[in-house]
């Protein structure tokens, strides 16, 4: 690696993609001001609704079958708990418990959502959530989150559902929020037809993701009258370049509301946050968005409708919460007590495998996992897609830069030029959207021979040094950037927020803001190009990358940038989800949402119209592509350009 190579930012600099992007969140937040008047609220709510449901992707099937399949059941001193599946989906069932009280009822109905406990629904915090509320005269639906429980990949085996496992439903048009809300409008579905539920007493409760699913809940389901979010609720600006989950990010979030708006969306919301818990659920931060929702209950009459409470509590479930909690749904549910907490009855916790719907490894097969779902649901998006008999360049070309999410094209502002070191001119480009991007740049022995761009999303130091050496021998020029979140622009918070994957945070709060990480890289790959053909007069610019960086070149020339040709290394020839193993090979800059409902590697590898080559390809695990199925592949770009009516070719090969 070329560990020898000099830096272009001074040493200990500030973190100026936390910064920058900290900054965004902020200035987002002071734009997003609710109503303060009926007729214009309503029109709002509408909106906003209509926005989450649309870029969640949530999805609404009353008059599909439940088909709610018992597979045991427990009788315990005053309750029963039944094991059950139920269809969310076509085809797709979700697992989970409930929780009845003797007696004939009608009591009302909880939905009980669970975070990230490695275990679901079976999590001692969750189970007495489910415990207690039978007890106090609830019926209660615990539900396995979608990728959770006994939803993961293999069944009795738990696994994180986020990371690039979740990210992952976002290149087929989906994201794990628009899933688990889904789930849960079919969990109220399931409640509001049992005929020891009362319908008109729906509620909702969950803690972490399982409270950040009840407050998305309860605003998109008007059968939700009451709902406990418990160490969830913040601000979606503290949500940049902090702690969260992909879960919990709703897909250009920012660009149109703030989480006081979403708050404002239910019948009746009481957050409950604690004092020792992360920094994007602080009660600072709940706070602010509890008061400005707060004005909006006040104005439709329903001050009462809305509250909070905070406890010197750790991150979860605890006593005092679920004590809050029955409270609150008492006054709220049943009108009965004044909201104030309510003393628990004692109960004991049951063992996971008797409350498992199915046994270990024999799973009903209509418990769909993520894997299995971004599989079929790739697999009909690519055969849809190579069907096709034309495309539209310039259309598509536009609908790509929408997918990448780039609204407008920075400029050079500035280029900073530095002493020269070990042979390198040192550059730093000032934009006018607020970034610095470092270069290194060797000038071309002839002009003729033009320049080469090299990126590695490991920054600059981590390019080969045979590869620069083998530059520099043919005499070309050389250009070495680090791209945001690389390099000297390795953002700190990755660190502090970030245990699961690779560029996890800053490819979040891009998507949180109305962007992604592989577009803004497809904008500072552009300027640099630019600034060479300005300053330098390049004659041609080979753009040389490897992973996403690869992609980033190949989205430039696909969008019209100024490249000659694009250079791939280990870069994927599809975005076809192929298999969970290795499914961090790539970092999460890689997930486009909608990416195969555009289309696939092969039609942007035709729209540039230049020469591409793709050395050491792969599949999106990594898995190297050769033999049947690389001549396969090879086939499938020469057709796609030739649809595409545009020249030039794509090369497959080895490093």
């Amino acid at each position: 690696m070329a560990d020898s190579l000099p830096s272009v930012l001074p040493k200990n600099h500030a973190d100026l993609v936390e910064s920058r992007l900290r900054n965004q969140a902020i200035l987002k937040f002071g734009t997003h001001q609710l109503p303060d008047n009926l007729k214009d609220w309503e029109k709002y709510r509408d909106r906003l609704r209509a926005n989450i449901i649309d870029k969640a992707g949530v999805v609404f099937n009353p008059k599909l079958p439940l088909n709610m399949k018992e597979t045991g059941s427990l009788q315990l001193k005053g309750y029963t708990i039944r094991n059950v599946s139920f269809q969310t989906l076509p085809g797709v069932y979700a697992t989970a418990n409930l929780y009845i009280p003797d007696g004939k009822g009608p009591f009302p109905g909880i939905v009980l959502m669970a975070g990230h406990s490695s275990n679901g629904r079976f999590y001692n915090n969750y189970q007495s959530v489910g415990h207690t509320l039978a007890l106090n005269g609830y019926v209660a639906l615990a539900v396995d989150p979608w990728g959770a429980g006994e939803r993961t990949t293999s069944h009795g085996i738990s696994e994180y559902h986020g990371a690039g496992l979740g990210a992952s439903l976002m290149n087929i048009g989906e994201s794990l929020m628009g899933m688990q809300i889904s789930d849960n409008i079919r969990a109220v579905d399931l409640l509001s037809t049992l005929p020891f539920v009362d319908p008109a007493k729906i509620g909702a409760t969950g803690a972490s993701g399982g409270g950040n699913q009840t407050m998305w809940l309860a605003a998109l389901d008007g059968r939700v009258k009451a709902a406990v979010p418990v160490v969830s609720v913040g601000t979606f600006e503290s949500y940049v370049m902090r702690s969260n989950c992909i879960c919990e990010l709703l897909i250009d979030g920012l660009t149109f509301t703030e989480e006081a708006g979403v708050l404002a969306l239910s019948r009746a919301i009481m957050p409950s946050n604690h004092i020792r818990d992360a920094p994007s659920f602080l009660p600072k931060e709940m706070l602010r968005s509890y008061e400005n929702a707060k004005d909006v209950f006040a104005m439709l009459g329903a001050g009462h409708k809305i509250s909070n409470r905070v406890f010197d509590l750790t991150h979860g479930y605890h006593t005092e919460d679920r004590k809050a909690m029955l409270g609150w749904f008492d006054l709220q549910l049943k009108g009965t007590g004044t909201g104030e907490a309510k003393e628990e009855q004692a109960f004991e916790l049951i063992p996971e495998e008797k409350l498992m719907t199915f046994t270990k490894g024999q799973r009903d097969h209509g418990v769909m996992t993520t894997a299995a779902y971004c599989r079929l649901r790739g697999a009909d998006l690519r055969s849809a897609y190579i069907g096709k008999d034309a495309f539209d360049a310039g259309l598509k070309r536009n609908e790509l830069l929408n997918v990448l999410r780039i609204n407008e094209l920075p400029e050079l502002k500035k280029a900073h030029r530095y002493v020269s070191q070990g042979g390198w001119d040192r550059f730093a480009l000032e934009t006018s959207d607020g970034k610095l991007i470092p270069i290194l740049h060797l000038a071309p022995v002839n002009p003729s021979l033009g320049y080469m761009l090299v990126s590695n999303t490991g920054g600059k130091q981590s390019i080969s040094s045979e590869l620069i050496e083998g530059f520099k021998k043919k005499g070309q020029g050389i250009v070495l950037v680090d791209l945001s979140g690389t390099g000297e622009l390795f953002s700190r918070a990755e660190i502090a927020n970030n245990k699961s994957m690779v560029l996890h945070t800053l490819s979040r709060s891009e998507l949180w803001l109305g962007k992604t990480l592989l577009g803004e890289w497809v904008k500072e790959l552009r300027i640099v190009t630019d600034f060479l053909r300005s300053t330098y007069k390049a004659q041609s610019v080979i753009i040389d990358g490897n992973k996403e960086s690869g992609l980033a070149g190949l989205f430039l020339a696909a969008t019209g940038g100024n490249v000659s040709s694009v250079t791939m290394r280990d870069a994927p020839v599809s975005y076809l989800f192929d298999g969970r193993e290795n499914i961090d090979f790539f970092s999460m800059a890689i997930h486009l949402p909608g990416f195969l409902n555009w289309g696939d590697v092969s039609l942007a590898a035709a729209l540039g119209g230049k020469p591409v080559r793709i050395l050491s390809p792969v599949s999106m695990s990594g898995e190297k592509i050769s033999g049947i199925k690389l001549q396969e592949y090879a086939a499938e770009f020469a057709r796609i350009r030739k649809l595409s009516k545009q020249p030039g070719e794509t090369s497959f090969g080895d490093q």
